[in-house]
């Protein structure tokens, strides 16, 4: 009874339980302040406005 999987899972139903997982492109914006590639909802890392 212990952690052996009774069924086995292809990787086409793995791949698509885990099809939500990849990593998102980060979308950056210009800081108003000094021009700077910022990311959004974050303070500037040259200038330290939000």
């Amino acid at each position: 009874m212990g952690g052996v999987p009774i069924k086995h899972h292809t990787k086409g139903k793995t791949g698509r339980r885990r099809s939500h997982l990849a990593m998102k492109k980060q979308v950056l914006l210009v800081c108003k302040n000094c021009g700077a590639p910022k990311a959004a909802h974050r303070a500037c890392a040259a200038c330290g406005k939000k």
